[in-house]
């Protein structure tokens, strides 16, 4: 995610919120490189700098689905807090399952007719011959209005995905 978000055009996405799994510091401090690297000087020359926030993980790995019920609750109600909150006019997400959450809300913003966001999921590069359990819950319930593999034969499987090739 840190490669494609590094091609973006900074001016035309900002501000810009960083999302990742309280239980996961690791993406976080990444991103914060990634914006350190950052000459931006839109708006006037002012900085406007990025936050960094942390969601409940819906399910942690390993865990079972029935536990992972109660956890998801947990987190879709963080995630509706978020989204009221930040309001993204974009969001752009990854595999984990960080961005089930959210991506549902946006969802069902836009069936009840608040459109917030546009929601662009890149599945992993790790992911060859088949979807990650957050892929095939976004694809199978037509949640993404972009859905990207890396991977031809996934695209093939999964007709309405885009194959964009390897990302990183």
């Amino acid at each position: 995610m840190i490669n494609v978000l590094s091609t973006l055009q900074k001016d035309r996405f900002m501000p810009r919120f960083y999302i990742a799994a309280a239980t996961d510091n690791m993406s976080l401090q990444k991103a914060r490189v990634l914006e350190d690297s950052l000459v931006d000087t839109q708006n006037g020359g002012k900085v406007i700098p990025a936050k960094f926030m942390q969601i409940y993980r819906s399910r942690e790995v390993g865990q079972s689905y029935i536990t992972s019920i109660g956890t998801t609750l947990i987190a879709i109600a963080h995630a509706l807090w978020l989204m009221i909150k930040i309001r993204p006019q974009v969001i752009l997400c990854n595999g984990p399952g960080t961005c089930v959450p959210l991506c549902v809300i946006a969802f069902l913003f836009k069936v009840i007719g608040i459109r917030w966001s546009s929601i662009f999921y890149v599945e992993s590069i790790a992911r060859v011959k088949r979807l990650s359990l957050s892929g095939l819950l976004l694809y199978k319930l037509h949640i993404a209005d972009q859905f990207y593999v890396q991977w031809p034969q996934l695209q093939r499987k999964y007709p309405r995905a885009l194959y964009v090739g390897c990302l990183m």
